[in-house]
């Protein structure tokens, strides 16, 4: 088979972890972009002896560190861009791969070239970060009540208050307005036979929110298409990657002053 045959099934996946790495699309993408490029060029950097999703993210967190797209452009590097410079780039990669990304230890130090004790250390000094965010209200939009409960658990349970439980368009609008919510959870099947995508680009047209995606069909979202979700968390989801993304989301919201993109097309 190969390497781009090998290599395909594991993009959708890259690029939710570039794109919760650096914040945006914009350059999430770009990294991608770049570790294709790269290995393309020089095909010994895809270790083959290696587990095939261990060998291409390992390839893009070596792409991080030797290039700066972040900061790509004539003008000054915006407060975003400098704050994204300050929050420990490698702790950040070894919380999104534990926890996102689903990686057992022994697979994250492979990644990050380290061992496991170094990737325990890096994960407890970005839970360490993480504390220190404020906490925030929370809008809930989804139409099945037993997820609706546990997600209001999970974000009260992390010091954050549910600011509205919504499960159509109209409760979803109505909500933000009522209360402007400091993050959104969101389905894309609502109710009533709307789209929570619809629900989320009415209501970001009023307010400037982080908005992370919870869907079954991750495809419908991740489609190739401009403006794609920088947040996206697919179901059945695990408690665990809910909290870390929910953590990335306000991180990058409160620290850096400024919204990840989060509205889709489709």
């Amino acid at each position: 088979m190969s390497i781009a045959m090998t290599i395909a099934p594991h993009l959708l996946y890259l690029r939710r972890f570039a794109r919760a790495l650096t914040g945006t699309q914009a350059s999430g993408d770009a990294y991608v972009a770049a570790c294709l490029e790269a290995i393309i060029a020089d095909q010994g950097l895809f270790d083959t002896a290696l587990e095939p999703r261990v060998a291409l993210y390992k390839v893009l967190v070596g792409i991080w560190g030797t290039i700066d797209i972040n900061h790509r452009g004539d003008g000054p590097a915006t407060p975003f861009e400098r704050n994204l410079d300050a929050i420990m780039p490698r702790a950040r990669q070894a919380f999104l791969l534990t926890t996102v990304e689903d990686f057992s230890l022994p697979q994250a130090a492979t990644i990050l070239n380290s061992d496991e004790d170094g990737v325990r250390s890096l994960i407890d000094e970005a839970g360490r970060e993480i504390a220190a965010q404020v906490s925030t209200n929370v809008l809930i939009i989804e139409d099945e009540a037993m997820i609706a409960m546990d997600l209001e658990a999970l974000v009260t349970g992390l010091g954050h208050e549910v600011s509205g439980l919504a499960r159509t368009h109209g409760e979803a609008i109505a909500a933000a307005r009522d209360r402007r919510p400091g993050l959104v959870l969101a389905d894309i099947q609502l109710a009533d036979g709307s789209s929570g995508i619809d629900a989320v680009n009415e209501m970001l047209t009023e307010i400037d929110v982080p908005v992370i995606f919870i869907t079954a069909y991750p495809e419908r979202l991740l489609t190739g298409e401009r403006p794609e979700p920088a947040f996206l968390i697919t179901k059945p989801f695990q408690t665990d990657t809910v909290k870390a993304v929910i953590s990335q989301a306000l991180f990058f919201d409160t620290r850096a002053g400024t919204q990840p993109q989060a509205v889709a097309s489709g």
